[in-house]
């Protein structure tokens, strides 16, 4: 018997659906032309489907990221809001709100990091019915447990606080300095990613530590969104690299072991700390 409705969490639900599944059905890697953008550099374009006017390099990583969200995060999702609507504790509001703060971190991303295209209204909707959701829920859980923090948890947390800016910062700097555009900005103006996880989820991080260290229930709510975002991109940084390769991308073996392997890495430890939580705070 459903006990609680969440409209949001259908909603998105559904966009999520439409836009991994358009994104699937973008797969062909034979379209793709030469464009010179507005730097005046030659790039070359993924050519087809709904990522027609992404580029080549930047297609492969967004079909990746739709196969991950399709038969990751929406079954997942999914089951989260079956247990919220059947059961009427807060651990399963808990769960909601982490699969909620995913959603967002990729609705964010296709909203403002690729080229408009036919789905931008779904890109808008899917950004805002997760934004809303999540802090629905916040606002409404009644939060008083903390879970405890260990000396294994703060060094996860700090690791992935830390590996967000060394992932990305070696890529800005040189721009910087030589007062270039970034090396892979194809036909875009900034990389959402950057801002996402250096303006973010990295302080989050840390904040997260500061929160659970003076007990505050916020720090457990924010532990549970950064667990699972955690395991979901590694998870995603997968599918990612399975397509690119795919793709023909010549991916150097340093990128592989830096940025992708660590992500995979760093979200088996998310699963770890993640299932140890819940252990705690169900009892």
């Amino acid at each position: 018997m459903i006990k609680r409705k969440d409209y949001l969490a259908i909603l998105t639900i559904v966009f999520m659906m439409i836009t991994s599944i358009t994104g699937i059905l973008s797969l062909d890697f034979t379209y793709s032309y030469e464009f010179i953008n507005q730097y005046g550099h030659s790039v070359q374009m993924y050519g087809y489907g709904i990522y027609a006017f992404d580029t080549y390099f930047q297609a492969p990583i967004s079909i990746g990221t739709d196969i991950c969200i399709l038969f990751v995060l929406v079954p997942v999702f999914i089951y989260s809001y079956v247990n919220y609507a059947r059961k009427n504790d807060k651990v399963s509001e808990l769960k909601l709100i982490s699969v909620y703060a995913v959603a967002l971190y990729y609705g964010a991303s296709i909203a403002f990091g690729l080229t408009y295209n036919q789905l931008f209204l779904i890109y808008l909707g899917l950004f805002s019915s997760s934004l809303f959701g999540m802090f629905l829920h916040i606002k409404n859980i009644e939060w008083e447990e903390t879970c405890s923090i260990s000396k294994g948890l703060k060094v996860f947390l700090t690791l992935s606080g830390v590996a967000l800016i060394v992932a990305w910062l070696p890529d800005i700097i040189p721009s910087l300095i030589k007062g270039t555009t970034l090396q892979l900005i194809g036909v875009y103006t900034t990389v959402i990613t950057y801002v996402l996880d250096m303006g973010i989820i990295s302080p989050l991080c840390f904040v997260c530590i500061y929160l659970l260290n003076k007990k505050s229930p916020l720090g457990t709510v924010l532990l549970a969104i950064m667990l699972k975002l955690c395991m979901i991109v590694g998870i995603m940084m997968i599918s990612q690299t399975i397509c690119q390769l795919a793709s023909g991308c010549n991916l150097p073996l340093g990128a592989i072991l830096t940025k992708s392997f660590s992500f995979v890495l760093l979200g088996g430890f998310a699963f770890y700390f993640n299932q140890k939580m819940y252990k705690e705070l169900i009892g």
